[in-house]
């Protein structure tokens, strides 16, 4: 199970990502905020978000801005906490902002770690712990998931696996805020279903709970083989999120330009 102590770190931490407050989460009815990006919310979220649901199992939390409030609203008393971030009732949420200049973005699911599960998991390779110093030389597309090239002030910690002096897998995490750090983590194509990526996850983890932090992990609803891996490593699912953002961030993120619309 998650410990009581982790999921309180993680629900104060999406209140201040958000503008709500942490037991809000817990409530039996759905709860609309007004939204607020907190100065110590994660590191990567940026604005313009224009609204953002988040739910620990309980009910769901929308966080929204005067432009999106009325329709938003409305989709939340309109449908069962748990429907809100699947289809067919998300294409009503996205005729209502058809026009608005808003759209739905991200959606994701987000793990933490089962204290009773979470334990050394075997690995044929060698297994090193990493730092910030032995970083700089693996900003390449084949670690994009476990470093991130565009903040490499937050990449902290990181467990390589290692065939002589070949490194064939990594898992690395970053300080994305104050007391929670997220992992990521790429295997070699040739190394992969060999038990690597859930070897080094669970190492990462506990080396970040020994250094008073909360692991997590994020994937896509869509992405089984990592939904797979967290939990082979001891995680569990805790919370799901989906923003609503500016259309014309959605079109630069699927590669659209204004020319391509004339």
């Amino acid at each position: 199970m998650i410990t009581r102590e982790i999921l309180q770190i993680a629900m104060e931490q999406s209140a201040e990502d958000i503008g709500c407050k942490a037991e809000d989460f817990l409530k039996s009815g759905n709860v609309i905020v007004p939204f607020r990006l907190g100065e110590k919310a994660r590191k990567y979220l940026k604005e313009p978000i224009m609204a953002n649901f988040v739910s620990y199992g309980s009910n769901v939390v929308a966080a929204v801005t005067e432009d999106v409030q009325e329709p938003v609203t409305e989709y939340v008393g309109k449908y069962e906490f748990y429907h809100l971030f699947e289809t067919p009732n998300m294409h009503w949420l996205s005729d209502r902002l058809a026009g608005s200049g808003y759209k739905i973005c991200f959606m994701a699911e987000y793990f933490l770690p089962d204290t009773d599960r979470l334990r050394p998991l075997p690995c044929e390779y060698g297994m090193r712990i990493l730092g910030q110093q032995d970083f700089e030389s693996l900003y390449l597309p084949e670690w994009g998931n476990a470093l991130c090239r565009d903040r490499k002030q937050l990449d902290i910690l990181g467990v390589g696996a290692y065939e002589g002096g070949k490194l064939v897998g990594l898992a690395g995490c970053s300080a994305d805020c104050e007391g929670m750090w997220q992992i990521g983590v790429d295997v070699l194509p040739e190394y992969r279903k060999k038990g690597i990526a859930s070897a080094l996850t669970g190492r990462l983890a506990a080396e970040i709970l020994e250094r008073g932090k909360v692991p997590f992990y994020c994937s896509a609803w869509s992405n089984v083989r990592s939904a797979r891996n967290a939990v082979k490593s001891g995680f569990v699912p805790a919370w799901v999120e989906m923003t609503i953002k500016p259309e014309a961030v959605v079109k630069e993120m699927n590669g659209i330009s204004e020319k391509d619309l004339l």
